[in-house]
């Protein structure tokens, strides 16, 4: 606050205000007193108070501010100097006198200071008495107000977080003031109303016009179970130079007289859930990823717990029979509940239903039923004493079941479970989760339907793969086949190993393009096929050729195969490769050779020759044969692969087999993207001796 001196000197005094704050509201007068009873300062403020201007009162007795000095003395003013000066501080109420000579209640401040020259000087600071007693009277209507009004209270910050609120608004969101505070609101109001509520509201923090008395369906986060509507009245806050803005707001519970909207904005959170459902659930052909994805849909907007159980049917013919025990899988469970909950969600994998559960009543009637968790249910329903104790200490006291059927065909169940701290289960909670159930099951059904292809098609190709190969002593071999991931069909990777005349040993590697059992019967053909025609002593080049043509014939687009004939005799290898990754040959001081000047065209093309290059071998040099499941992948170049199986092999001793399981673990994604074939040969020459014993 400026102030003015001897002289017309203008300066800051030692108190002073930004506007906007409360002394914009209360004016102050600030004004200091010397040794001799003199005016020695005097502010704004005090003008204004006071209606002297500084020119008029500077150097001029104090007591002119006081209507008790009609000789120029004041016993007022000699009061408040010396209580002053010998108490440090001192505030009263005293008669003071405007310069118009009205008089008024007055409330003063004072308090010693040294002055210039270390002179003392008394700092008094003046108020009107009524002003004073107007702000206070306000400040305890609002503590008053916060404390005790029925009426939901709340002040947002300009990005709507809450700052103050009071009790009524707490037991309303059913969480304590401390869990708002610094939160935004939307973290505590849910709505469904497509974000129409936080539009609202910033538009009255942008200094819009107060919303009154406007209507709102919601849940909050303590009470995600209880419709609520509300009516609301929201306006902006007036606010001081430099601070930020913001919102205060009037919350009024109106549920029961509002019941209509109450069903209304029920209806859509049943709504809102089910598009969830029908985003979420179902994502993967994986039974169990499916069901977790129910699970998590569910917990915590619908229930407080839930599990998915899929039967155990004998054979699939079995038909349910209500006087026999249900067995069924937990592939699934959640829970929001402090333990013991997650135990009894999680801790059983086989569980078993004795006849007349609640279960049984569920699936006899292909509805979705709910009851009380009591003495009456847990005997029924569960057998394991110490699984009734763990349902009995979980907290959960409603349990609806809800069948999980698809194509006509009983697949499992999914059981949800609330607390009492929520309501029982309604009959569209009922609906709900049938709905719920109905839409899993279907999706579980297609991930089940997907699993048994993929397990036929994985059984067939490890039936068409070869049960033992042929043997050598110039030919140790190490071999590996790594199907794909459950989430990706079985492809149509082979390999072989194929004794001939004269010791030879042939390699065969191959890759039929596709995937599931159609991948897998091409596969076994060709495998079979090439085999049988290695057995003519056909050149490398002649047999893809005639492997070529049956694969035409037999409808497989596109397929690939290296093949390759290792003579002991001579340390020689002749290569044919059509459109197959190249083989490497790891030699004894490390280094690693890449065979690709014979790659060709890939099988059931057709129209195109077939080369053969031939290379020769050193003693104890190891050949690699492999599919592109080991070098390729989503994340690389099948380039990069290559060259990480060059560095891999490089580094590689010691057992073929510790190595080929080294090579898999270094390069195989976890779980593996694509089928993969791994072939080691470490490969010798026929010695002196054993030449002569041949001959």
């Amino acid at each position: 606050m400026p102030s003015d001196r001897p002289g017309g000197e203008k300066a800051h005094g030692p108190f002073w205000s930004e506007p906007g704050a409360l002394l914009e509201h209360v004016p102050v007068a600030v004004f200091g007193i010397d040794d001799d009873n003199l005016v020695c300062y005097w502010g704004p403020g005090a003008r204004d108070l006071f209606g002297y201007d500084s020119a008029a009162v500077l150097s001029k007795p104090g007591a002119v501010l006081f209507p008790d000095a009609p000789q120029g003395a004041s016993d007022s003013c000699t009061l408040l100097v010396e209580r002053g000066r010998t108490l440090g501080y001192w505030r009263g109420r005293l008669a003071a006198r405007h310069r118009d000579g009205t008089v008024f209640d007055c409330g003063f401040r004072v308090f010693p200071m040294t002055g210039a020259g270390k002179s003392s000087v008394v700092m008094g600071l003046a108020s009107r008495s009524d002003e004073l007693d107007r702000v206070k009277t306000n400040l305890a209507f609002l503590d008053a107000l916060f404390e005790t009004c029925p009426i939901g209270l709340v002040m947002l910050d300009q990005d709507l977080r809450y700052v103050h609120l009071n009790q009524a608004l707490a037991d309303m969101d059913g969480l304590p003031i401390e869990e708002h505070l610094g939160r935004p609101m939307d973290e505590i109001m849910i709505t469904s109303d497509g974000g129409e509520y936080q539009r609202m509201l910033r538009s009255v923090a942008a200094g819009g016009l107060p919303v009154v008395g406007t209507l709102v369906g919601m849940r909050t986060r303590g009470r995600r179970d209880r419709d609520q509507v509300r009516s609301v009245s929201f306006f902006p806050l007036s606010q001081a130079v430099g601070t930020p803005p913001g919102v205060g707001g009037l919350l009024v519970d109106v549920t029961d007289r509002e019941q209509a909207m109450l069903e209304a904005t029920a209806g859509r959170q049943r709504l809102a859930l089910l598009d969830r459902a029908a985003a979420r659930i179902g994502t993967t052909l994986d039974m169990n990823l499916t069901a977790q994805e129910l699970v998590e849909t569910a917990v915590p907007d619908f229930s407080d717990g839930a599990v998915v159980e899929v039967v155990e049917w004998m054979d699939e013919a079995e038909v349910f029979d209500p006087a026999l025990p249900l067995f069924t899988r937990r592939i699934a469970s959640g829970t929001i509940l402090p333990p013991p909950a997650n135990e009894l969600v999680s801790g059983v994998e086989s569980v078993s239903y004795p006849p007349g559960s609640v279960i049984h009543d569920m699936l006899r009637t292909g509805r979705p039923i709910s009851a009380v968790v009591n003495e009456d249910f847990v005997a029924r329903t569960v057998l394991i004493e110490a699984r009734a104790r763990l349902l009995a200490e979980s907290g959960l006291a409603f349990i609806l079941v809800a069948p999980l059927i698809a194509r006509g065909t009983v697949q499992g169940l999914a059981m949800f479970g609330r607390s009492a701290a929520r309501p029982a289960f309604t009959e569209e909670d009922l609906s709900l989760a049938g709905e719920l159930a109905s839409r899993a099951a279907l999706c579980l059904d297609n991930a089940r339907l997907y699993s048994r292809v993929q397990d036929i098609a994985l059984t067939l190709q490890r039936a068409l793969l070869p049960s033992a190969l042929a043997t050598s002593p110039y030919v140790q071999i190490a071999h590996r086949y790594v199907p794909g991931s459950h989430i990706t069909e079985v492809g149509g990777d082979w390999y072989d190993v194929i004794s001939l005349p004269g010791d030879r040993v042939v390699l065969v590697v191959g890759d039929v393009m596709g995937h599931g059992v159609p991948a897998a019967a091409a596969m076994g053909r060709l495998r079979i096929t090439a085999k049988a025609l290695a057995r003519h002593d056909h050149e490398p080049d002649d047999l893809l050729a005639e492997l070529d043509e049956c694969a035409q014939e037999a409808g497989i687009e596109l397929a690939t195969c290296l093949y390759i004939v290792y003579d002991p005799t001579t340390g020689r290898a002749r290569i044919a490769s059509a459109g197959h990754p190249p083989p490497l040959v790891l030699h004894q001081d490390g280094s690693v050779e890449t065979i690709d000047d014979v790659l060709g065209v890939p099988l059931g093309i057709g129209g195109y020759p077939f080369g053969t290059t031939e290379i020769e071998l050193p003693e104890n040099a190891i050949l690699a044969l492999y599919t592109d499941g080991l070098i390729e992948a989503r994340s690389r170049d099948i380039e990069t692969g290559l060259d990480a199986l060059r560095a891999e092999l490089g580094r590689a001793s010691g057992p073929l087999e510790a190595m080929a399981d080294r090579i898999l673990t270094s390069l195989l994604p976890d779980p593996p993207a694509d089928d993969t074939v791994l072939v080691l040969a470490r490969v010798h020459r026929v010695r002196q001796g054993d030449r002569a014993t041949l001959q």
